[in-house]
Formats: C-alpha cells, sequence, structure tokens
C-alpha cells in the first residue's frame, strides 16, 4: 500500500528531537511523503522554516502542535492541527512547561541516582545545554557511561534485550511516564483549555497515540471525546494491530477525524521510521478527511 501521509513527527524545537525543520523536510521529501505535519511538543517554534521548506520541497504541511494536557489523573497528548500557529497562546505554553520541566529535571536526576547511579549535570548538559533532560537523555547517559555496562537494570535496553527496539523512549515509558519511579510531575493544561486553545486558533484537537496513554483504560475515550477532542490517532508506531482496529472503530462511530502518525524523533526513536504507522486502511481516505476538515 502506497504511504505518503505522515501527521506526526518531532523536530529539535521538541527537546527529543533530532533534526531541524530543514533537515526534517528533507528526510520527509527522501522518503516519498507529500502530505506531512510537524507537531512539537508544545512548541511551534519550527513550523516558520518548516513552511519555507516544505514549499521549496513540495510538500503539503499542516501547520501543528503536540500539547501536553491532562484529564483528571490521566496524561494525554493532544495534537492541534491546522492552528493559526502565530497566535500568542503557543508561546504562552511553551514557557509555562519549560519553567517547569527545568525544575523538575534536578528532581530527575536525584530520582535516578536512587536507582543505584551516579550521574552528574555535566553528563547531561552534553546532550542538553538548555537544562531540561527527558527520560531518554537519562537513558543515552546511563547507556554510554562505561560503569555500567553490566548493570542490571540497563541489560533490556542493550543490544538483543527485551526493550532494545528503541531503547531510549523505553527506557522513558519504563521508568519516568506517569506513576513511574522517576516520573516528576509537571502542571500541564486541562484537556477543556487545550481543546479551546486548539480550536480558537482555528484547530482540529486530535487525540495522539490513545494506545499508550490510556493503556487500560480505554473506557475513558468517549468522555474525552466529549470535552470536544475532533478527531484520533488510529494508525501509530505504538500502537498493536489490536489497538489500531479499536480506536479506527471508535472513531469512525463517533464520527472523528482519522489520522495517522510515526511520532518520528530521530535517534531518541531509531526503529520509528517516517511513514510507517501500521495504517490498515488506503491513506487516501484520510486524504479525503483532511479535505473535508479544511486542513488541506
Amino acid at each position: 500500500m502506497e504511504e505518503y501521509i505522515d501527521l506526526h513527527m518531532h523536530t529539535a524545537a521538541s527537546v527529543d528531537g533530532s533534526f531541524s525543520a530543514e533537515e526534517l523536510i528533507s528526510q520527509c521529501r527522501d522518503a516519498g511523503l507529500r502530505i506531512i505535519a510537524i507537531a512539537d511538543h508544545n512548541s511551534v517554534r519550527s513550523l516558520a522554516h518548516a513552511e519555507t521548506a516544505a514549499g521549496k520541497n513540495h510538500l503539503r504541511l499542516i501547520p501543528a502542535i503536540e500539547i501536553d494536557c491532562t484529564f483528571g489523573t490521566v496524561n494525554l497528548h493532544v495534537l492541534g492541527y491546522g492552528i493559526d500557529w502565530r497566535q500568542p497562546v503557543f508561546g504562552e505554553i511553551e514557557d509555562n512547561v519549560s519553567r517547569q520541566e527545568l525544575a523538575a529535571s534536578q528532581q530527575k536526576l536525584v530520582l535516578t541516582n536512587a536507582l543505584g547511579f551516579d550521574l552528574d549535570k555535566e553528563q547531561l548538559e552534553q546532550l542538553s545545554p538548555s537544562g531540561i533532560y527527558t527520560g531518554e537523555m537519562f537513558a543515552e547517559a546511563l547507556l554510554q557511561d562505561p560503569r555500567y555496562k553490566d548493570h542490571e537494570l540497563l541489560k533490556p535496553y542493550r543490544a538483543g534485550g527485551s526493550r532494545s527496539d528503541n531503547p531510549y523512549v523505553n527506557f522513558y515509558w519504563d521508568w519516568y511516564s506517569q506513576d513511574k519511579p522517576c516520573y516528576t510531575e509537571v502542571h500541564y493544561p486541562s484537556l477543556r483549555s487545550t481543546v479551546q486553545a486548539i480550536r480558537h486558533a482555528g484547530g482540529i484537537p486530535v487525540l495522539a497515540h490513545p494506545g499508550n496513554n490510556l493503556k487500560d483504560r480505554y473506557e475513558l475515550f468517549d468522555a474525552i471525546i466529549d470535552a470536544g477532542v475532533g478527531g484520533v490517532e488510529a494508525f501509530s508506531s505504538y500502537h498493536t494491530p489490536e489497538a489500531a482496529q479499536y480506536f479506527l472503530e471508535a472513531g469512525k462511530r463517533r464520527r472523528l477525524l482519522i489520522t495517522c502518525g510515526s511520532d518520528y524523533h530521530g535517534k531518541t526513536k531509531p526503529a520509528i521510521r517516517l511513514g510507517r504507522m501500521h495504517c490498515t486502511i488506503d491513506e487516501h481516505e484520510i486524504e479525503a478527511q483532511l479535505q473535508e476538515y479544511g486542513l488541506l
């Protein structure tokens, strides 16, 4: 099946992204993509350069953002497609999250070393001059540190281990995501305020990779949609075929925009490739929906 749409990817404007907007657009062109969306974490800083580069490379770029938010006690990611990214609300969101993540990074360092390590800030500053340290960066620093080449905790993430397909991001999910030992709380905006910000900017809010964030709480899906979410990322690199089918059927039942996205970052997720998200429907159906929603 032809794969030419990828609506979820990240530049270096996301702390865990690897490439500039220009580099990422070139990769999209080389991968045969034609319709793309760059959706950085809580940031629209890359979009001006991305729009210029996409035009030069004859790609259709949908301006987007991926916003961390909360629904009750559950952390969600919501994609905003077709936004007027110049609206000041998006800069305010980025500033708010960045301030909190700077403080949380120091707490992450303490919690990580409590697992039996002795990392210092200098090791992490080599990976993030901004001072914001992600779970993926802790994984990279630890796996590169010769002191820990035989550490039991790290064995699943080394070559041949059970979590070695995407070792950095798997380390994040296992140790730094919500309810895990090194989780540090950041006060994200509510789902309702996130939906309002996206819609006021002319965009469509779409629930990102729900198979990851909802895990065994799929029963929350309808209430999330009732909060104003207009679409679901049914096809994601993270989803099993069963999860993809579940959210495809749930999205159709609720008459939602169905999207597909790889969540490509670069080195933090080496097994994830542009345009590869196990889409089981003809991508022309997704393109037709994008046109129907005024995104193309």
